[in-house]
């Protein structure tokens, strides 16, 4: 939680069990930073199966993302069990999951009693999917050469105006939020989540995801998420960011069209 360390000026970058990388900056004084509220949520499993991430944006202060967090903790068991389940139940299940507990009475009234409200993106990868569940502007990429190809890279839409919290998406009668689920491709496949503090750094391409991917060319996600930050850090963003990120190899072959030549190109 940017709350507890809020690395304004410094940048953090660290691995998890050799897996997932995260990095984090608060942003820069000189351009009249204080605070962070930005915070991240990362699980693993220890067999390789499956990896469970979440980053939060807040605004007006961290309590929001704070509550998020603490939810997310307070139910690890049932979530965890859901990750166990076989491949062809965990999605769908994960996201009732996720859903009941975001719209439980006793958590919305927690979320009533909280200052400011949150952005929300949570990802899993298990076997040759990723999933996600996203409340407000926080973005979910994948990089592969045949997305590339084809100019695909964000995999969520980033949605305006909605948050979980004080002002919470969830207190009215229809929840606002978005879900999906992608068969990953062949190959290495570049998962990362990010705050918008790098989107919408001054003076940088950045909500272009191809220039994201430019800096992990030769270098893994440690360096990429390294280069990231420090790039930021020298154009003087304010708003803080954080990054997770990590590569899974997938040796299944994705659902390829009906008409596929036999030299493996598209028509």
């Amino acid at each position: 939680m940017g709350s507890s360390n809020s690395y304004v000026d410094e940048i953090k970058v660290a691995i998890m069990k050799q897996r997932v990388t995260y990095g984090l900056f608060g942003g820069n004084s000189a351009a009249g930073q204080y605070k962070n509220e930005d915070g991240c949520l990362i699980w693993l499993d220890d067999k390789g199966e499956w990896e469970f991430a979440i980053v939060l944006d807040a605004h007006y202060s961290a309590e929001s993302a704070e509550l998020v967090i603490a939810i997310i903790q307070e139910n690890k068991e049932q979530i965890e069990e859901v990750l166990f389940l076989p491949i062809q139940d965990v999605f769908h299940t994960l996201s009732q999951t996720i859903l009941t507990i975001f719209q439980s009475p006793s958590f919305l009234k927690r979320c009533q009693g909280t200052k400011g409200e949150t952005a929300c993106l949570i990802a899993c990868r298990k076997g040759n999917y990723l999933w996600w569940f996203n409340i407000g502007d926080c973005a979910l990429f994948l990089h592969h050469p045949e997305l590339i190809n084809l100019g695909e890279y964000q995999q969520n839409h980033r949605s305006f105006f909605e948050w979980i919290g004080k002002e919470s998406a969830f207190h009215k009668g229809v929840p606002c939020y978005s879900t999906g689920v992608k068969e990953l491709r062949k190959g290495t496949n570049h998962i990362l989540l990010t705050t918008d503090g790098l989107l919408e750094c001054p003076d940088s391409n950045y909500s272009e995801a191809a220039f994201i991917f430019e800096k992990f060319k030769k270098v893994d996600c440690y360096g990429g998420i390294l280069a990231l930050l420090t790039d930021i850090q020298q154009k003087n963003v304010r708003d803080s960011t954080t990054i997770v990120s990590w590569a899974v190899e997938i040796n299944d072959i994705g659902t390829i069209p009906s008409d596929l030549h036999i030299a493996g190109e598209m028509r």
